[in-house]
């Protein structure tokens, strides 16, 4: 039994030993290989050799000499370094300057270079004198990147060296070791010649018959049993053999004993050892019962205990389920890290966080990832002008959208400059960046860079306009609402055109105007005056002239709110002298607080013409028809009352009594909107209700306001910018 596993383990461990040591032959031969093919691209050897007349240029045939013994020093193998140039006159360098007379020398080397192959091995006549004896050598012609050679370099490789290396894949210093070809032609042998043995022609057969590259045997030959491995060399243009062989009957004849020994020993030793394992069981089983009962409290674990007795695979399964929990548990939390981080800076530079201190707000940065000790903390606010000029690529309600894909493009170019940036999205065209530097140098010229690269490539891509504030270095995090809010105020010093601006609070002066504004009385009684007639597209016009001579007298973006805050409470006051009350007539809505959010030209001047001319102009019509709008208050109350119901225009006319497209328009001529957008607006407002004061499900607002659950996600992101999920996660957490 020991000797037949031994001779199993003996044939292992010789062919691993083979494979480490052939591949440490293989790499000497590819050394040889990539060496000579190196000195073949080597300037010495052109074509300039063929006319040489080297009893004349002794100088150039010296250094060619020279080469060809630096060659041969660097190559272990080698034997013989030599140079045939095929000329008027055949020469060859070997190593010395020769002139081949010998036409048998000259037959073989010009067989050489008929070959097909830049580089090749061949068995080469050692010398016309030695008839019979061949060296193995390797040659590469000349040029290295021509078919049509003129010459060639030849490496004779060093039998005696070569015996030496095989002899290292017989381990045990006996047996017999070869390379042959593929062919069966041997190469070379341990014996350092190649020889046609009783053994060798044996093994060279028994191997030929194996159809592989590689492999190992127990081969017996004349009572001896040899182990025997067998690979193969990819040689250039051909592929070797080496075989090794080596007897281990010698080996295994005084295990067998020693086995039988080992045997007996080894029984005693294992009845002994299972009395002492008996009583070291139940000391071993003691921690593992403890663990089983621990485990019992888990009600899952209970019941796979009870069907089951194995409590080693119980306790396997219960470790599992808990990696997995685990697993997942890490893997949402990664997922939800950078939305918390978000929502973190949100609150931050909102100001919700003031009640904490600095130490427990950087102990907070420091749990969700930054680095936040010896720091500066700046912050940049970005705002998108120009929006109103992109008409029919967005429309109303895709701010949101926008401000979603500049965000991105920010937090993108902002991470390629800087180790630590955070994007803050605020989904009104208006992006923030919190950026974290060490304190111990100044980011003015990094960050002017970046919002140059932003602006660029928000104007390439987005065709918008930017404007960005880069606020003051903060040396604490408790600090940094407090300079959000002032870089947010800064941008009242822009222009209000719709151009790119970069307002550096560091390097920001206000200098104070002696010439005070002039404001255009004399437009504003024109506009209120075509108001109060009714012409509203006449007073749409005035509305752009009254914001081109701001403009034109270098008004800065707060000069423009404050005009067009006082213009908007002198139409206010005429509407309340025309007898109509401005609250009811605009329906309660605060109108300064939505003119101080518009940052556009284009926009400033639609709003008022949509939001304050022409709501006023609809009610002057409809004051001189009761009737209609008695009708169109009747929709609406229609509208109201069955909102989350199926309703249509014709369903609405029906219950009015008046045709489907009169009700349409004098929808529009009374109330200023469309039927489907005053039904969405209804629908939207108690959506968000239910949003915000109850916990139903958002399938089940979609249902309650009338609308299928795909459908209502769509419209309401449409309408207000965001999802209805973050829409509820942001007014709860204001």
């Amino acid at each position: 039994m020991g000797g037949e596993r031994l001779e199993n383990e003996m044939l292992q461990l010789h062919k691993n030993q083979i494979l480490q040591r052939a591949a440490n032959i293989d790499d000497q031969f590819s050394y040889m290989e990539q060496s000579l093919a190196h000195w073949a691209f080597d300037p010495k050897f052109n074509s300039s050799l063929i006319t040489t007349n080297f009893f004349k240029d002794f100088e150039v045939a010296r250094d060619v000499t020279k080469t060809l013994g630096v060659m041969q020093g660097s190559t272990p193998l080698a034997r013989q370094v030599e140079l045939f140039v095929n000329g008027p006159r055949p020469i060859r360098f070997y190593p010395e300057y020769d002139v081949i007379q010998s036409s048998a020398l000259l037959s073989s080397y010009s067989q050489m270079l008929s070959r097909g192959q830049l580089a090749f091995w061949l068995s080469l006549d050692a010398d016309p004198d030695k008839v019979g004896v061949k060296d193995l050598t390797l040659v590469h012609k000349l040029p290295g990147v021509d078919f049509e050679p003129f010459g060639a370099l030849l490496v004779r490789i060093n039998a005696d060296k070569v015996s030496g290396l095989l002899k290292t894949l017989t381990p045990y210093n006996v047996g017999e070791t070869f390379i042959m070809e593929t062919s069966g032609n041997v190469l070379v042998t341990s014996a350092g010649v190649s020889r046609e043995a009783l053994f060798d022609e044996a093994l060279r057969s028994e191997v030929l018959l194996r159809d592989s590259r590689s492999g190992s045997f127990l081969y017996d030959w004349k009572k001896t049993t040899y182990t025997v491995s067998y690979g193969a060399f990819s040689r250039i243009g051909t592929d070797w053999i080496y075989v090794s062989a080596s007897p281990i009957s010698a080996i295994t004849k005084p295990v067998v004993m020693i086995s039988k020994l080992i045997l007996l020993v080894s029984c005693s030793a294992l009845l002994l050892a299972f009395f002492l394992s008996w009583l070291a069981s139940r000391r071993i089983y003691s921690p593992i019962d403890r663990l089983v009962r621990l485990l019992a409290a888990n009600k899952l674990f209970a019941g796979n205990m009870a069907e089951h007795n194995d409590e080693f695979k119980m306790i396997e399964k219960e470790w599992l389920h808990l990696s997995r929990e685990s697993i997942s548990l890490q893997n949402k939390l990664e997922q939800q890290l950078p939305h918390v981080k978000e929502g973190f800076l949100l609150q931050l530079v909102q100001g919700f966080l003031y009640s904490y201190s600095e130490e427990d707000l950087k102990e907070r940065m420091r749990n969700l990832g930054w680095a936040v000790d010896d720091r500066l903390f700046l912050v940049m606010h970005i705002q998108l002008t120009g929006f109103e000029n992109l008409a029919g690529r967005f429309s109303n309600g895709d701010e949101g959208l926008i401000t979603f894909a500049a965000a991105n493009m920010i937090e993108e170019l902002a991470a390629n400059r800087l180790e630590q940036a955070n994007v803050i999205n605020f989904h009104d065209l208006s992006v923030g960046l919190l950026i974290i530097v060490p304190a111990d140098r100044s980011y003015t010229t990094e960050l002017h860079a970046l919002s140059d690269e932003l602006m660029q490539a928000i104007n390439h891509i987005l065709k918008l306009q930017v404007s960005i504030t880069i606020g003051k270095a903060a040396s604490s995090v408790i600090q940094i609402p407090l300079c959000y809010e002032e870089a947010k105020q800064a941008l009242s010093y822009r222009n209000f055109e719709n151009e790119n601006q970069i307002i550096d609070l560091e390097m920001l002066e206000v200098v104070e105007v002696i010439d005070e504004l002039k404001y255009p009385f004399v437009l504003e009684r024109e506009i209120i005056q075509l108001i109060r007639t009714g012409q509203q597209q006449e007073a749409g016009h005035r509305i752009v002239d009254f914001l081109e001579a701001l403009l034109e007298r270098g008004a800065k973006e707060m000069d423009i709110q404050q005009s067009m805050l006082q213009l908007l409470g002198s139409i206010l006051h005429a509407i309340r002298h025309s007898g109509l009350d401005p609250n009811r007539v605009y329906k309660s809505v605060n109108l300064y607080e939505q003119l101080t959010q518009i940052r556009e030209p284009q926009k400033m001047i639609k709003w008022f013409n949509g939001k304050v001319i022409q709501p006023f102009v609809m009610e002057l019509e409809a004051r001189s028809d009761v009737q209609i709008k008695k009708v169109i208050e009747s929709a609406m109350i229609y509208l109201q009352n069955q909102y989350m119901n199926d309703i249509s225009l014709d369903s609405c006319a029906d219950h009015t009594g008046m045709n489907a497209v009169t009700l349409s328009k004098t929808f529009k001529q009374v109330t200023g909107k469309n039927f489907i957008d005053y039904l969405t607006e209804l629908r939207m407002g108690k959506a968000k209700e239910l949003l915000i004061d109850t916990e139903l499900k958002i399938n089940d607002v979609a249902v309650q306001v009338g609308y299928q659950h795909s459908y209502f996600n769509r419209i309401f992101k449409k309408q207000e910018g965001i999802t209805p999920s973050q829409y509820r996660e942001m007014s709860r957490t204001m």
